[in-house]
């Protein structure tokens, strides 16, 4: 029997979706303890005036099973925006079934529509089954660097030490 999968882009309809799909992705990276999103959060996050970022509901048979979260960056280098995929996330017993390559191929369809010069993403480095699911489209890793991440209370504290410098941006909030 096939079976039909469809991609399509998440509504407000879809928050909830999103959120139980994000928290299904956290215990898969066994983050689940990091994961405090809400609905509401969610919500207001993707679908405002100024969206942080989109998202791509994946399904099969008509059953939401999987989705893809994605921004734009800028690559000062190519003069040119990227497509930074967040996450991508089908859901372990509907894995097989084209699904994530569904997904990664309508975000590769919105970044020549958007003229992206390139996609990026980071994968956990323990995650061999997305690593050889990721090299066997043709992407490869970022040899010679490094993710680095900075937290809320980090970044709280870099903002408040005045010994840094007296140049802030004080223009740029908004």
């Amino acid at each position: 029997m096939t079976q039909t999968v469809s991609i399509r882009p998440a509504t407000r309809a879809d928050t909830a979706l999103i959120c139980e799909l994000i928290r299904d992705l956290a215990i898969y990276e066994e983050l689940g303890d990091s994961c405090v999103s809400t609905p509401e959060v969610i919500g207001e996050a993707l679908f405002t005036d100024r969206p942080s970022a989109e998202v791509l509901i994946g399904e099969l048979d008509g059953t939401a099973v999987g989705f893809a979260l994605f921004f734009h960056n800028y690559s000062t280098f190519l003069g040119k925006k990227g497509l930074y995929l967040e996450d991508l996330f089908v859901r372990p017993e509907f894995r097989g079934h084209g699904v994530g390559k569904m997904l990664l191929r309508a975000l590769a369809q919105v970044a020549v529509k958007r003229d992206c010069a390139r996609m990026e993403w980071s994968v956990l480095d323990w995650n061999a089954p997305s690593i050889a699911f990721y090299s066997s489209l043709g992407s490869a890793p970022m040899k010679g660097w490094s993710v680095f991440r900075m937290t809320r209370d980090a970044i709280i504290r870099l903002a408040q030490d005045e010994s840094k410098t007296e140049a802030g941006a004080e223009g740029l909030a908004a």
